[in-house]
């Protein structure tokens, strides 16, 4: 390399290194970052995983990696849990995110990995979102996972087994994240405001500011440390001293946003309909509450009613059936939010309604004969005899027309099931 050339090379380097630097000192981090946990001691919530005595902490402990997918809401700690692990274990940490990723990712991390191997140095490699990466996306994973090139963490707030792909699944364990208790989400939010106060100086707040930062998060840790931030900077600001009053707070609080999935779709319907089920109509209400909140179909809300009015109400009041198909009509003449209303006059009635499951018993029996041999024919004379040949080959002969004569005992069922009972 020339003279010229060497200084061009040496110049870019610190041009670009300026650049970076003046990129890092400019950007504002968010306070979540900021207080992001370094050590397992300050992780702080899932305690069903980080519990001293947990089986995940025991294998930490005995130094052996595994793969693994982290499911559990926004917030929850998914991500640190991740980094914890590779700093615990002396791994290199890889992140990237399903979201801007591909195949050529995967590959490059594999490089490194195998790299890392040569100089007795594990590697994880975290995939953010990794629900959104498709199926071919994901089997590219599949052979390094199965010779130990390296160990995956997967973060996803969808239920993995709707998500990713059942080779895959059975390659990982399955750890499931909760939404971080009250406990310990006013211990974050403390947290959070001695940071800033420590940094910019003292606030002044009622314990009400903190009831609601705790209420309005929901167990996300990084919705409640934004708010604790942007509520820091916006109170207000006399005599050296910020003052925070719940009319501020409440004015930077956005409608909240109910989290709902694909996965909160089917547990709420089973919420909804085991509490109608169970004549619990405070609690049948909240379900339905919480669907038409999350932005559910309310025409999907009555067809688990009209479900429930014939499967649970049934023969004990068949009423039900026809206000619970009712409410769907009216919903598809509403709409939202008056359709709301019909909808919950039919869960007030088919909650209150008697119940009665004999009708589904009973069918699910003949279902279940049939399907196990059980698969006769008609008795000759049920069979259709509408027809110029019927006669000729007996179908139909000797039945006798009910209406003519209600009192004539004959068999409909077929010979070999002739004292079988359905409903009992």
């Amino acid at each position: 390399m020339s003279y010229f050339d060497f200084n061009m090379f040496s110049t870019y380097h610190i041009c670009m290194n300026l650049f970076d630097s003046l990129e890092n000192s400019n950007k504002q981090v968010p306070l979540a970052e900021l207080l992001r946990p370094k050590t397992l001691e300050e992780y702080l919530g899932q305690n069903q995983i980080v519990g001293a005595n947990a089986a995940f902490m025991n294998l930490l402990r005995s130094g052996r990696l595994f793969s693994c997918i982290f499911w559990g809401p926004p917030g929850c700690g998914k991500t640190t849990l991740a980094r914890l692990i590779a700093s615990n274990t002396n791994s290199e940490f890889i992140e990237i995110s399903a979201v801007n990723s591909g195949i050529k990712d995967i590959k490059d991390c594999v490089e490194k990995a195998r790299e890392n191997l040569r100089y007795n140095k594990k590697t994880i490699l975290f995939i953010d979102e990794i629900h959104r990466y498709s199926k071919t996306q994901q089997d590219a994973l599949l052979p390094y996972l199965e010779n130990g090139t390296l160990y995956l963490i997967g973060s996803t707030t969808e239920n993995p087994s709707f998500q990713v792909v059942p080779a895959l699944i059975s390659r990982v364990q399955v750890l499931m994240l909760q939404p971080i208790d009250e406990d310990n989400m006013y211990s974050i939010v403390q947290k959070g405001f001695t940071y800033l106060s420590e940094k910019h100086g003292p606030i002044v707040l009622k314990q009400q500011v903190i009831d609601f930062i705790v209420k309005y998060s929901g167990g996300d840790a990084r919705l409640a440390l934004n708010l604790v931030e942007n509520s820091y900077f916006a109170a207000d600001y006399k005599d050296n001293k910020r003052t925070l009053s719940i009319e501020i707070l409440e004015s930077l609080a956005q409608e909240k946003t109910i989290k709902y999935s694909r996965q909160e779709h089917y547990d709420m319907a089973s919420a909804f309909q085991k509490s109608m089920r169970g004549s619990d109509k405070n609690a049948a209400i909240y379900w339905m509450a919480k669907m038409i909140a999350g932005g559910e179909d309310p025409r999907f809300i009555a067809r688990r009613m009209i479900v429930c009015a014939a499967e649970d109400v049934g023969l004990a009041d068949p009423n039900a059936f026809n206000i619970a198909t009712n409410a769907y009509k009216a919903v598809e003449l509403l709409g939202l939010p008056e359709g709301r209303i019909p909808l919950a006059l039919a869960v007030a009635y088919i909650c209150d309604a008697p119940k009665s499951n004999k009708a589904i018993c009973a069918i699910d029996s003949a279902l279940s004969d049939i399907m196990s041999g059980l698969d006769y024919p008609p008795p000759m004379h049920l069979r259709d005899a509408h027809y110029k040949d019927a006669q000729k080959y007996g179908f139909g002969k000797g039945y006798v027309y009910t209406h003519s004569n209600p009192d004539y005992k004959q068999q409909f069922m077929p010979d070999e099931l002739v004292d079988k009972k359905y409903f009992n």
